[in-house]
Formats: structure tokens, C-alpha cells, sequence
């Protein structure tokens, strides 16, 4: 079946002072993808008050995952949650839970985004969301793996250790069968993956908003992908984080090779 894209481009989930550069990175993603296939959800404009939630932003984060949601429901079939920042994989795990209850999030990531509201130091959505979905009900932790992840706070570690989620480091991707092997374990017959692109290497992307040194290569990311797809269906994906900015048409070009090849490795 046909992958559809849902295109959010949100903003207000990062702490980043060049979050808007998000907006820019799903207008430059959605020229390579296909028209047919593709659905956007409106994003405020405004950046939102946090209504004593302890969250930046609360209230314009929280309509855009109410809007992603109905968006979702009508899509049949595996979809691609195109952002943004990485809080827009909130609706998509949900949705993708409801439809899957089997299911298992494998959270490719240089941040593991498990923070709470009280734990977090900048208190962005974007660095909370897994661990919202975990504490929500939306994802049991017993069927997440953590991918890639090497900049952690202190709250996260702590969350993780309790928790005793599986955890691949950059270099275990190397090995794309033993993470398949991972996610076989939880029990899951379908996955959802979420892929912040900050995971690569800096080398291997110029449009990283927070890249972050010794991440997986382009080729690793992608077998890791392949292989996950060759043994589970694909319940559902985020592609998140692609900040372009002011890049050369040399650069963006390579950009937007990678990225493809990430893509249709979902497919």
C-alpha cells in the first residue's frame, strides 16, 4: 500500500532559537514528495501559552496534535507524520497504537525525548513526547527501543534505567538484524518509527537544527530501516527535524538525496 504523507509543520514544540528553520525544512521535503499522496495540517501562527502545564507552548502544541489526529483518522493504511519538531509523533503513535495495540516504537534519535514537565530544563515539548506517549498509555515502554540516542539529560537516564528501556547506541546500528532481533522481543507485529534526523552524523546532513557529533551514518540508518521493514509492517513513521536554513543548492541537494533514500526505505 501507497505510503501518505501528513505534513506538520511545527515549530512551537523545540526550544530551539532557529525553530522556525522547521517550517522551511517541511515546505523543502514536500517538493520531493507526491501531491496525491500528501495532506497538510494547518499550524497556528501564534506560539501558545503553557497554562500552568509546565510545557512552552502548551496550548498551540496541543491544537496542532488535535488537528494532526483528525487528519490521521481518515488516512488508510501506513502513514509518514512529515515535522516539524518531534512532539508532532504524539497523534501518530496514538493513532498508530489504536490501530495496532501490538505495536512497538522504535525512536530513532541523538535526544531520547523523556523528560516530563518537571524534569525537563527547557521545557519543550519536543524533549517530552516518548515519555508523554509512555506515560500517557499510548506506548508501553516495554515495547520501545531507543535508537541512536547520545545526549541524554539527567531526568532521562533516570526515567530509563527505572523503566529499563532497550537501548541501541550509534554504534550497535552498525548490526541492523540485532535491532530487528530487539523489537521481535517486545512482542510487536507492527512498528512505528520515528525518525528525528538529528540521529545521523553531522557529516552525513547539513540541515540538522541540533546536530550532535559520533551520530549513525545515512547507510546505517537506512539498513536499520530496511531491516525492521523486511520482518514487521509499518504501522506508521515521523520524519522530524529537517532545518535547512539559508543551505547552497549543492548542499540541499545532497540533503534531499538522503533524505529520499530514507524515505522510500519506509516504503
Amino acid at each position: 500500500m501507497t505510503l501518505r504523507f501528513v505534513l506538520v509543520p511545527q515549530w512551537q514544540g523545540s526550544p530551539s532559537p532557529r525553530a522556525m528553520r522547521l517550517v522551511d525544512g517541511v515546505a523543502a521535503l514536500q517538493s520531493d514528495l507526491p501531491a496525491s499522496a500528501t495532506s497538510a495540517v494547518p499550524v497556528p501562527l501564534e506560539a501558545g501559552d503553557e497554562q500552568g502545564t509546565g510545557i512552552s507552548r502548551y496550548t498551540s502544541v496541543q491544537l496542532v496534535r488535535e488537528r494532526t489526529s483528525v487528519v490521521l483518522q481518515d488516512v488508510d493504511g501506513p502513514f509518514v507524520v512529515v515535522g516539524g519538531d518531534c512532539g508532532v509523533s504524539a497523534a501518530g503513535i496514538a493513532v498508530a497504537a489504536n490501530r495496532h495495540p501490538d505495536v512497538a516504537v522504535v525512536w530513532f534519535d541523538a535526544h531520547p525525548d523523556l523528560n516530563s514537565p518537571e524534569s525537563s530544563p527547557s521545557g519543550a515539548f519536543a524533549g517530552m513526547v516518548l515519555r508523554a506517549a509512555i506515560d500517557n498509555g499510548d506506548i508501553a515502554s516495554e515495547r520501545v527501543v531507543l535508537a541512536g540516542a547520545r545526549s541524554w539529560d539527567a531526568g532521562e537516564e533516570t526515567f530509563a534505567a527505572d523503566v529499563g528501556l532497550r537501548i541501541f547506541t550509534a554504534n550497535d546500528l552498525d548490526d541492523p538484524s540485532a535491532l530487528a532481533d530487539a523489537v521481535a522481543a517486545t512482542g510487536a507485529d507492527a512498528v512505528y518509527l520515528h525518525i528525528d534526523l538529528d540521529v545521523l552524523d553531522p557529516a552525513d546532513l547539513d540541515g540538522l537544527l541540533d546536530p550532535e557529533p559520533f551520530g549513525v551514518s545515512s547507510s546505517a540508518l537506512v539498513a536499520a530501516i530496511r531491516a525492521l521493514r523486511a520482518r514487521f509492517p509499518l504501522a506508521g513513521a515521523t520524519l522530524a527535524a529537517y532545518a535547512p536554513g539559508a543551505l547552497e543548492t549543492e548542499q540541499a541537494a545532497d540533503d534531499a538525496a538522503t533524505i529520499l533514500r530514507i524515505i522510500a526505505a519506509l516504503d
